[in-house]
């Protein structure tokens, strides 16, 4: 023993030894072990008759007597005694040795109360993966994840055994009901699961339909019922294609149902008991958008009857909002947030009812961002976010807080500390209202911040360690017992290092600290408050320290063993003297996991009285007086710290109590619609009048005073603030600002020769503001910016001389601003605030594309710079570098001796998000061909994909390589890949015969399908070719057209609309073989319907904008049709015919006749319009104009091109009549007209020159909101769109030779606004659901299978010495598929989704896949017949049905027709819609696949092939500068017409993927 009783002893010796050893030495004759033992019994009696103990107790029958010998008496007869006693002690020396001996006798009568805690150790084989008790009791549960097993303990850890009821090996999760304090799930790997409802005493097995998901919490609760359990389950072909699913129960899994399919998250609305006002079952889901599962089109729904019927609610004033990627219940609220495509910024929608939404509203100059926010602990009446606002290499956030509905959102404190997972040093002092710490303190729910101070005098500043390093699992600084909080930390100016931290502890809810322990430990709270224990935690130890009165002194205990220990914790409710710790011991291989139980509950006997409680107030005010908060004073009737006694209330929390407060004016927020200003609330936008107020004549009306109190808030007003005692208002804070009724426009003026580059940095869905950005550079390196769409523009980074703009075209609010040097600037909020960086290198000096950026993480690009090229002479060469933090911190070296590096990791497709394809000089030589390589660890190894490339594009899902042919290296071929890894030579059509393939532009990728433009004829300013098209991997190309025209720089006139299933227009040359001998090519204008099946002429109205006819007949398309200049013609790459918003409308300017004519003249060239997809056209106006749609096609403005003009005209009603608009006084040479990418503002800007002008150059914004027809916004009914109402109607594309409106297997739909309606659409209109209803099969549905080809009755034959495809395939492909049918020579279109009528690639035979022969002949006899019937079916009906065919046609053959030949319209001379001579007979289709978006991809240029920002070498608006000069190599964007993303067009080379003539005679 190491008592004080025990060292006394040893004095004892001492003294007695020096003063009678010499004499003791002369005594002889006794028996030195009977002289011992008298000795011991005298000194035994007597020390009993001292102390007044017992003496009954036998003679060391505890080894803790104090008068035994092992206590005392032993040590000091071993000085006393010897080998005989000769005389007696003297009176002198047994005084003094009976004065020590029960001095330390007193001390270890004390040890003797405080006995130690009882520690239990057991073994375990692995790590514990989760831990957790059953609340108010001492049962336990841990999870041995390596062993798929549960272990279970009822008496808080003493013993531990294994949970039988579940299968051996099959727990692969265990989870705890947050409400049930008696239920617990475990959760198998597949279908079986278990579940218990008496804290783990028993299980019971069920079966679910599905293994849980693992994309998804798999379990959600409901708070009221534990019956009531949402499973998300998921079903998977492969490993990254899995459907999820949600089920529910209602009785605890006796039996499940299926809720929903495709969800990605479910919750009941009453999923925490504070949430109030919905129906008990009723759930809101996140799932996928009706035909896309891209997050942007994601959807919120919500179902009072498990989904029998699902509504989705109005998030945004009447509209719904697609983009749900989270819901989240917090408190009593519900939160939703949504993100839009290009942007990281997110809105979040938040309702207290799950019917009523709004949009949380944050200060402008703060905005949430996609895993750059965290939703805090909040309290009852408010939430509670953090938004980070710096870069994530260093993370600091906002706290803000918001108003009881959650809607307004005001700043708490700034620079709060996160870590890159999103946590944040934030925590509320458990149980108590209004105490948080976040780095500082806060006593009155983060109005106002405060430092922690310890020490004496309290003048010392503490910093803990919080949240984001957390080393204990719960809480991290409190638990329930009141007032008590410790943490690990330092005093002095800053937070050190967790080693160098101490043990501090606050008795008074955080106002002071004092120094606990030094060094750092884990710690825990037991019986409220009474005992604190703690272990040290840098280390090994075999020690546990204890105090008992609130952490003021501290004592030891040994644990017998030496520990690391790992997890210190307790029952939730800290409450009980039992306590687990996880450790470790040993070291390296040796180490094992132990875990022990800790039980404190014979240390004391005695239980608290009532005297041994006080009266504690929770929160103080600078004065040390007793703080209201909500109304009221809170206060706890505590445990002293002084008390020697335990509360022993076991498993109930301390109850906290309240006295009332009067009002205060911090008991009031803003009232609804009004917001904070100062110490003000103000209104935020028109006020609600109250029924018969503000009547003619009435100047005010009683109404909000701006103030409410808090809900929940129980203060009473009668002696205090009354704040929201209504009062008067005038009523024209009822009326909305009143409009002018007409268009306006603004002149605006700038000294330069000519607009380099412009861009519109249009805010997405979800993003906050209103602004309309634009930024524009000068040919004088000016950069200028516009929040309001041209009407004002200001001078940005003046003294900085930019030389390009970089728009990241992922992102619509970044964009980068480069220097002729390292300096970089930039921008993440469309330019209102800019940063910049140090790039490692100056840009590149090869005119290559030098910022590529990930789709991803806006925070990651890489950056070409140039290297060695100070001298002229020297080894100038480009070196890629990238960085992961925006350049804030380190740049890291990727490869050198490139032309270019881009990300290639694209949604949907299983890419490492750090796969990177650079192309690479060979042995770093720039005489050597240029490599392919790839890498996905930043090139710390890599891969030769090719070693002779000439350039790729990355679009869609899709990788397309062009590289030199080994046999012919004057020819190119095509490589694609799906997943970035796997490249297949692309096979092109065996009819389609190029000798020497020179070029290809890649045009479009829908979703599983590209679109290639090859060139054919390469002669310079004659060039032409065909286009083909690939099957869902990119490898095998059929053919859909011939002759298509291009021009030099490899711009093809090809393009699809935008938005509109299945639509494509082209200019074909028409005079191939006279063109390849030079001759001007003669170009017509053909449109599909079919998306590439069909081609035809547009069909040409019969009147011209005058009301004239044309010169010739439009009955006959071929030789009098509608021709459009198409994309080869066009200034500016950006503008397209037709909109992604304003469905169905296309626009352009041509002429009617046989060919194609020149814009120059002006006596036949029209500008025209189609409001239905192409089928019918109208001659809106005489003349070569420029287009834009504004308000989603509701708005139609078009201005004179090349002209000098004073006017505009715009159509209020889908192009039918035109008005003009006279927007200068004098007359400008207009060179574009612009509006932002989704055509979706009411606002236009026009770019040009004063014709008086020259040293000037002017836009002019051209406003039409205030104009009285698009003045107020127009209805929608939502839970309705059958029925849209007033302002709306269904609009039906269809095939215009269709005598229905299907198309591809289905009638599709889309909503239009009314072109009679005077209103504006505001947001983006609601996507429908676009199939309404499915069309049996025809012909129409079906193309030609690869290896066959079209003929001219439209039948597919086997093309001759070809073999047809092997269908077998299909099954390796999907090894759940039981049959497949043979070859008929026909494939259905993939966006088909027609059922029944003619299936043609069912009539074959159906063969059994490998495996499934079982169970495909079950199928077969299921569905089959036999006998008699089957021979009927099978040979005598066909042979009729032969036979009448032939008489029919004996009877009607007139020699103009085929068999199988259908009319398809035209005129008699056509020859029939399937005559050889027709473009889509004559250059047919055989392979459509993958499924086409409704947004289709936009006709331009695939973004990843574009190298630098358009404009970036010279040229003005124009894109096409420099083109030709180097390598012709283009690709087509999938942009919409003037987005940012365009920037990145390299005029000098991203033309064609080819070759121009220079390179062919150098190779």
């Amino acid at each position: 023993m190491d008592s004080l009783a025990f060292r006394i002893g040893g004095v004892a010796h001492v003294v007695v030894e020096a003063l009678s050893g010499p004499r003791m030495d002369s005594f002889t004759g006794i028996k030195r072990a009977e002289l011992r033992l008298r000795y011991l019994i005298v000194v035994k009696v007597l020390c009993h008759w001292w102390t007044g103990l017992p003496r009954n107790q036998p003679y060391g029958t505890s080894p803790l007597d104090i008068c035994s010998i092992r206590g005392l008496a032993f040590t000091l007869s071993q000085a006393i005694v010897n080998d005989a006693i000769s005389t007696l002690l003297s009176k002198m020396l047994i005084s003094l040795y009976l004065k020590l001996l029960f001095f330390g006798a007193l001390i270890n009568a004390r040890e003797e109360r405080e006995k130690g805690p009882k520690i239990s150790q057991t073994p375990l084989k692995h790590p514990v993966s989760n831990l957790f008790y059953f609340e108010d009791s001492d049962v336990a549960l841990i999870h041995d994840r390596e062993d798929g097993k549960i272990l279970r303990t009822a008496n808080a850890g003493a013993k531990w055994e294994d949970v039988d009821d579940i299968a051996k090996g099959a727990a692969w999760d265990l989870l705890q009901h947050p409400y049930d304090h008696k239920v617990a799930y475990v959760l198998g790997g597949e279908t079986k699961h278990w579940v218990t409802h008496d804290r783990g005493e028993s299980w019971r097995e069920f079966e679910t339909k599905a293994p849980p998901s693992l994309f998804h919490p798999p379990l959600s609760w409901h708070a009221d019922d534990s019956d009531r359990v949402l499973f998300h389950g998921q079903k998977c072909r492969g490993l990254f294609n899995c459907q999820q699913i949600s089920y529910y129960t209602t009785d605890g899994f006796k039996s499940t149902k299926e809720l929903r399919k495709d969800t990605k998250g479910c919750t009941y609305a009453r999923s925490t008991p504070l949430f109030e006002g919905s129906k008990d079952d009723t759930v809101l889901c996140v799932v996928l958008g009706r035909h896309s599962p891209w997050p942007a089109d994601q959807r919120l729904v919500v179902s009072d009857n498990y989904f029998e019927k699902e509504t989705e609610p109005q998030l945004e004033g009447d509209r719904t909002v697609p983009g749900i990627i989270n819901i989240a219940p917090v408190k009593g609220f519900i939160v939703a947030a949504a993100k839009a495509e290009g942007t990281r910024e997110l809105a979040m929608y938040v309702t207290k009812d799950a019917s009523t939404w709004h949009r949380a509203v944050f200060p402008s100059d703060h905005k949430l961002e996609e895993d750059a926010y965290t939703i805090l602990e909040s309290t009852n009446y408010s939430i509670q976010v953090d938004v980070m606002t710096t870069a994530p290499s260093h993370p600091m956030g906002v706290l803000f807080t918001s108003n009881s509905n959650g809607t307004y959102f005001t700043r708490n404190i700034e620079h709060t500390n996160r870590n890159r997972k999103g946590l944040v040093d934030f925590e509320k002092i458990q149980g108590i209202q209004g105490i948080a710490l976040i780095n500082q303190i806060s006593f009155d729910d983060g109005r106002t911040y405060n430092p922690l101070k310890a020490g004496k005098d309290g003048k010392e500043e503490l910093h803990l360690h919080s949240v984001t390093e957390m080393s204990n699992v719960g809480r991290v600084f409190s638990s329930p017992a009141p007032g008590l909080a410790m943490g690990i930390g330092n005093t002095g100016d800053y937070l050190k290092a967790y080693e160098e931290g101490d043990l501090w502890v606050s008795n008074d809810a955080g106002v002071s600290w004092s120094r606990a322990q030094k060094e750092a430990h884990k710690y825990e709270f037991g019986d409220q408050g009474s005992i604190l224990i703690a272990i040290y935690d840098e280390g090994p130890t075999d020690e546990l320290k204890y105090s008992l009165d609130h952490g003021t002194e501290w004592k030891t205990v040994k644990l017998y063993v030496e520990v690391r220990a790992k997890v210190l914790t307790t029952v939730p409710d800290s409450t009980t003297l039992k306590f687990i710790l996880l450790a470790t011991t040993g070291k390296g291989s040796d180490t094992e996991h132990v875990l022990l139980s800790i039980d404190f509950n014979e240390l004391h006997e005695r239980e608290c009285g009532e005297k041994d409680f006080e009266k504690w107030y929770a929160r103080l005010d600078e004065n040390g007086k007793p703080d209201c908060l909500m109304g009221h004073k809170q206060y706890f009737n505590r445990r002293k710290a002084d008390a020697d006694c335990f509360v022993k209330d076991k498993f109930r929390e301390p109850e906290a109590k309240f006295e009332p407060c009067t009002c205060t004016k911090e008991d009031y927020e803003c009232d609804y619609n009004f917001k904070k200003d100062g110490d003000k609330c103000k209104p935020a936008g028109v006020l609600p009048v109250p029924k018969g107020a503000c009547k003619e004549g009435d100047e005010t009306f009683m109404g909000s005073s701006g103030f409410r109190l808090i809900p929940g808030n129980d203060c009473d007003p009668k002696e205090g603030a009354n704040l929201d005692k209504e009062e008067k208002r005038p009523c024209d804070q009822a009326k909305e600002t009143p409009i002018s009724g007409e268009i306006s426009h603004e002149l605006s003026s700038f000294k330069a020769e000519k607009f380099r580059e412009s861009f519109y940095f249009e805010r997405a869905e979800t993003a906050t503001g209103n602004d309309e950005t634009i930024i524009m550079r000068t040919s004088e390196q000016k950069i200028y910016r516009s929040v309001d769409h041209g009407k004002n523009w200001e001078h940005i980074l003046k003294g900085e001389e930019i030389t390009a703009i970089y728009p990241n075209h992922y992102f619509n609010d970044w964009v980068f601003f480069l220097t002729s040097g390292k300096k970089v600037f930039y921008s993440r909020d469309r330019g209102e605030r800019i940063e910049h960086f140090e790039a490692p290198t100056e840009p590149t000096h090869d005119r290559l594309q030098v910022l590529s950026f990930h789709p991803d993480y806006p925070n990651w690009f890489i950056w070409t710079g140039a290297k060695d090229c100070e001298k002229k002479n020297g080894d100038c060469h480009s070196v890629a570098y990238y960085t992961t933090d925006r350049g804030d911190l380190d740049w890291n070296d990727l490869l050198r001796y490139v032309r270019k590096c881009e990300f290639i990791k694209k949604e949907g497709r299983g890419d490492s998000e750090k796969l990177v394809y650079c192309e690479q000089y060979k042995d770093e030589s720039l005489d050597k061909p240029l490599q392919l390589v790839s890498s996905d660890n930043w090139f710390a190894d890599s891969k030769v994909q090719f070693s002779s490339v000439i350039d790729f594009a990355t679009m869609s899902e899709f990788i397309i390589v062009a590289t030199k042919d080994q046999q012919d290296e004057k020819s190119l071929k095509v490589d694609a890949s799906v997943d970035g890894k796997t490249f297949a030579d692309a096979e092109f059509p065996n009819n389609f015969h190029v000798p020497v393939q020179k070029a290809y532009t890649v045009l479009d990728s829908s979703t599983h399908a590209v679109f290639l433009h090859v060139t054919v004829g390469s002669r310079e300013n004659f060039e032409y070719g065909s286009i083909v098209k690939s099957n869902s991997n990119g490898t095998s190309y059929v053919l859909s057209l011939d002759g298509v025209n291009r021009n030099t720089p490899g711009y093809v006139d090809f393009e699809k609309a935008l938005g509109l299933e299945g639509v494509a227009l082209a200019n074909v040359v028409d005079n191939i073989q006279a063109a390849d001998k030079g001759q001007t090519k003669k170009l017509k204008t053909l449109i599909s319907h079919n998306d590439g099946a069909e081609w035809m002429p547009l069909q040409a109205p019969k009147e011209d904008s005058e009301g004239n006819a044309w010169d010739c007949d439009v009955e006959r398309p071929e030789e009098c049709s509608i021709h459009l200049h198409g994309y080869t013609e066009r200034k500016d790459p950006r503008d397209t015919f037709s909109s992604p918003t304003a469905v169905g409308f296309i626009m352009g300017v041509g002429n009617v006749g046989e060919y194609l004519g020149k814009k120059v003249d002006e006596d036949n060239i029209y500008t025209f319009l189609t409001s239905d997809g192409g089928i019918t056209w109208r001659a809106v106006r005489k003349g070569n104009y420029m287009w834009e749609y504004g308000d989603q096609g509701s708005i139609i403005v078009i201005v004179q091109e090349k002209a000098a003009t004073d006017v505009i005209y715009y159509s209020l009603d889908e192009g039918i009549t035109w008005s003009p608009y006279k927007f200068t006084n004098s007359k400008m040479e207009i060179e574009s007209l612009t509006t932002v990418p989704s055509d979706n503002s009411r606002n236009f800007l026009l770019w040009g020159r004063v014709a008086s002008s020259s040293n000037e150059i002017s836009t002019v914004n051209i406003d039409f909101t205030g104009l009285k027809e698009r003045s107020k916004q127009c209805k929608f009914d939502s839970e309705n769109p059958e029925n849209p109402g007033d302002d709306y109607h269904l609009w039906f594309p269809k095939h215009p030779l269709s005598e229905d409106d299907c198309l591809f297997g289905h009638v599709t739909q889309y909503l239009r606004k009314n072109p009679e309606s005077e209103c504006y659409n505001g947001r983006k209109l609601p996507k429908l659901d676009p199939v309404k209803s499915n069309c049996s099969c025809t012909r129409r549905d079906f193309e030609c299978d690869y290896n066959y080809e079209r003929q001219t009755d439209g039948s597919c034959q086997l093309v001759a010495g070809l073999s047809p495809p092997d269908h077998s395939l299909e099954c390796k492909k999907n090894p759940a598929q039981t049959h497949y049918y043979l070859p008929t020579g026909y494939r259905r279109i993939p966006l088909s989704t027609c059922k029944g009528g003619r299936e043609l690639e069912l009539t074959s035979q159906a063969k059994a896949c490998p495996g499934h022969e079982a169970e495909f002949e079950k199928e077969k006899a299921s569905r089959g017949l036999g006998g008699f019937w089957l021979f009927v079916l099978v040979v005598l009906l066909p042979c009729a049905i032969a036979g009448s065919v032939g008489y029919w046609v004996y009877n009607h053959w007139d020699g103009g027709m085929k068999v199988g030949s259908i009319r398809l319209g035209g005129g008699a001379d056509s020859g029939g819609a399937f005559h050889s001579d027709q473009p889509w007979i004559k250059y047919p289709v055989a392979a459509l696949a993958g499924l086409v978006a409704v947004a289709a991809a936009v006709p331009l240029l695939v973004r990843s092939l574009w190298r630098s920002v358009s404009g970036l070498w010279g040229g003005g608006r124009g894109r096409y500068n420099g083109l030709g000069d180097g390598r012709a190599y283009t690709t087509r964007n999938s942009f919409a017409r003037g987005r940012g993303e365009y920037a990145v067009v390299d005029p000098d080379e991203d033309e064609l993927l080819g070759e121009d003539e220079e390179e062919d005679e150098r190779t």
